[in-house]
């Protein structure tokens, strides 16, 4: 599994909007300065979780971003793969399972693949917004 910086531009914001639901609305200029990541990019990241239903915005001078549903309520993996596709080393789990059942020279590569992917998705998919932000 990879995740790109833009992947982990989009977990830092989360991670901000999560300590700060459902309180507040925050500006992206204020992530963006807080977690140094180039606003534009921000604005992109935003827009692509907004399209995913992960985030909501309000305009007008008082507007800003804000968390859809409870940080426990949103999993890491729902945000990764919104913003970096599937969680395995290469495809997604269908692809890897059709490598292994038709590629009897190769298969066990494509297990272990298979193998990593599952054991990533699992710790991505019960691992909560909440759980990160409670982290130290």
């Amino acid at each position: 599994m990879r995740i790109s910086k833009k992947g982990l531009y989009a977990l830092k914001a989360m991670m901000v909007l999560g300590k700060n639901y459902p309180r507040r609305v925050i500006k992206i200029h204020e992530i963006a300065a807080g977690e140094d990541i180039p606003e534009k990019f921000l604005e992109l990241i935003l827009l692509e979780l907004k399209r995913a239903r992960l985030v909501d915005s309000e305009r007008g001078a008082r507007g800003g971003y804000r968390l859809r549903r409870s940080p426990r309520q949103i999993f890491l993996g729902e945000i990764v793969r919104t913003i970096d596709g599937p969680l395995a080393p290469f495809g997604d789990a269908e692809l890897l399972r059709r490598l292994v059942a038709r590629d009897k020279k190769h298969r066990a590569i494509y297990r272990l693949f298979l193998d990593v992917r599952n054991a990533a998705a699992r710790i991505m998919d019960h691992t909560s917004l909440a759980d990160l932000c409670s982290r130290r």
